[in-house]
């Protein structure tokens, strides 16, 4: 049974570990709010170039590009998201997971002789996935200058490595696997195809717009070959803002939850802490009173006596000392006169 000392100890630990996580909340809570932003400000531009996009892909025009075509896959290459800092919960084992599972699933349609490269974002990520390098066929990457906090040049430069080993023939297909945002408690592990570029899928998507007639200048062909890499580096920055918007999220959700059990931690220790010390106030009276009956306390009624000193020492401290200090008392009632 630990004594008050211990208790108090241990309270005083436990206030401090709720402060601690009340603050990291607050400080997740205003850098969730700060991303989320910054997602909502890429929206216009990615969606702009998708509709013009899609608005070629309906014109009677025919275009080519390398970076549409579909081929065999042989050599597959997931950018996986993580997070380079702690205290997020599942938020990486989540992610982990669904890596895992989007590279099964693949090698299950494909072949087994599927070989996969990694590219993992994070030190958290990149940490988990390390066990995978042992496996056959999976190959483990760090980016060059690239963590999950990436944004800007860094992640144009990555692309443009991506899509050189993409026109090289080196990778036949480039995935991304990350967390999307949808809410403050709602986040879920999506995989999206970078890769070759489904312009099937594109020109789907703004159908109501593609019927508009357009005059493309200087063509339409130049156009869209301007517009797919910018297209690519849209929907990867998408990707890395999505990323750091649920790293937050999930950082808010288990510094909420850690300060819910240390309140409820804090609760449980001070109510021991009390009763600790109310049977210590306790003790010492009833010894007390037994001290002043062994003394010859005459003027007191014995059997009342005894009896609360009986409730006393049974509630705190056990049957075996009850019986010895009653035996006392006893002993000291029989000197009365």
């Amino acid at each position: 049974m630990a004594t008050l000392r211990e208790l108090k100890g241990r309270i005083g630990s436990v206030a401090s570990t709720e402060k601690i996580t009340g603050a990291m909340k607050m400080i997740s809570s205003a850098k969730m709010r700060k991303a989320e932003m910054a997602l909502r400000r890429l929206v216009p531009f990615r969606e702009s170039i998708r509709g013009i996009i899609a608005n070629l892909l309906a014109s009677d025009a025919e275009f080519t590009s390398h970076l549409t075509e579909a081929r065999e896959v042989r050599r597959l290459a997931v950018v996986a998201f993580g997070s380079d800092d702690g205290l997020c919960g599942a938020y990486n084992a989540n992610l982990f997971k669904f890596v895992q599972s989007h590279v099964a699933g693949l090698r299950a349609s494909v072949g087994e002789g599927l070989q996969v490269e990694i590219y993992a974002v994070g030190s958290k990520m990149l940490k988990a996935t390390a066990r995978l390098g042992a496996e056959s066929g999976i190959e483990v990457l760090q980016p060059e200058g690239v963590d999950s906090k990436t944004d800007g040049d860094s992640v144009k430069d990555m692309l443009e490595r991506l899509m050189q080993r993409f026109l090289n023939g080196e990778i036949d297909r480039v995935d991304l696997a990350y967390m999307r945002y949808h809410s403050a408690g709602r986040q879920r592990p999506v995989a999206e195809q970078l890769l070759p570029v489904d312009s099937e899928a594109l020109a789907g998507e703004n159908a109501a717009q593609s019927s508009r007639p357009y005059i493309y200048e200087p063509d339409a062909a130049s156009i869209f070959a301007t517009m797919l890499p910018m297209h690519l580096l849209a929907t990867l920055q998408d990707a890395f803002a999505e990323n750091r918007a649920s790293e937050q999220a999930a950082r808010v959700m288990a510094m909420q939850a850690a300060s819910d059990n240390a309140r409820k931690l804090l609760e449980q220790l001070q109510l021991e802490y009390n009763k600790l010390r109310a049977a210590g106030y306790t003790l010492v009276v009833a010894l007390g009173i037994v001290d002043e009956l062994k003394l010859g306390a005459e003027t007191r009624s014995r059997g009342a006596v005894k009896s609360v000193v009986g409730v006393f020492l049974c509630d705190f401290t056990g049957d075996e000392f009850l019986a010895c200090h009653l035996h006392s008392f006893d002993e000291a009632g029989d000197t009365r006169p």
